[in-house]
């Protein structure tokens, strides 16, 4: 019998980069704020040019993330770069 559990580490199989899109909504903001921050260098993490494309690296975002779920300030705190 074969399983259906993925195999290798979870890491693996998560995406390095989501969209712009993607990452504004888990922020709480819509499209035109997302990419109106992004283009004027604004956005609360590090945006990568990719192409025509804008993708938001997910270990930044989740860095931001676990940083105002901690502190619980609505202040804007440092990405990390990685």
């Amino acid at each position: 019998m074969t399983s259906t559990t993925p195999t290798g580490h979870p890491a693996q199989q998560e995406p390095e980069v989501i969209s712009l899109l993607a990452a504004g909504r888990l922020l709480g903001m819509g499209r035109t704020k997302a990419y109106r921050l992004a283009k004027a260098g604004d956005f609360p993490c590090r945006v990568l040019r990719i192409g025509g494309r804008y993708a938001v690296p997910v270990r930044g975002l989740r860095a931001l993330l676990d940083h105002t779920s901690e502190s619980g300030s609505q202040s804007r705190p440092a990405c990390e770069e990685g």
